[in-house]
């Protein structure tokens, strides 16, 4: 159809003549409310950004000294993290003459690599930058991500009264 006469049965309609694909030989229009065209692609965005999750890169810091129970701790927290969807830096912060030893970081960080290994992977291998080692680990990709545990319920022993 020419060009004019698909502009007069639009503006007859009270709609839009719209070009789709301007490449293709001849070029395809569309008669259509162009005003309504473009609110309905806001709102489909709109609603597309509602549901996507934002991952976020938690960052943990480890020293080269770390006690046993610190590490525990700190390694709850990259699980939880890691259930919620979110990626975690795990970083070894090394001062004075601890620079002197940088196999104590790395060893820190295989060893949480092995002992996350069933809920992470390691995105990078431990290196060292300045005087931080660090290592990004991800959620597994096979596995789906859990809630932590609950803690269980507090048992209360009868108390008597006077």
């Amino acid at each position: 159809m020419a060009p004019q006469q698909a502009l007069t049965i639009a503006r007859q309609k009270g709609l839009d003549l719209v070009e789709v694909a301007p490449m293709a030989q001849p070029p395809v229009c569309r008669i259509m409310d162009f005003g309504k065209y473009q609110y309905q692609e806001q709102k489909r965005t709109r609603e597309a950004r509602k549901h996507q999750k934002i991952i976020e890169v938690k960052e943990i810091k480890f020293r080269p000294k770390v006690d046993e129970h610190d590490f525990q701790f700190k390694k709850n927290h990259i699980e939880r993290f890691l259930a919620d969807g979110d990626k975690v830096k795990a970083t070894v912060f090394f001062r004075g003459r601890e620079m002197a030893h940088p196999d104590i970081g790395r060893r820190i960080l295989e060893r949480l690599i092995r002992e996350l290994s069933d809920v992470a992977v390691p995105e990078s291998m431990p290196r060292m930058e300045g005087n931080t080692m660090h290592t990004i680990l991800s959620h597994k990709p096979g596995s789906k991500p859990q809630a932590p545990k609950p803690a269980p319920p507090a048992v209360l022993s009868g108390i008597e009264g006077n």
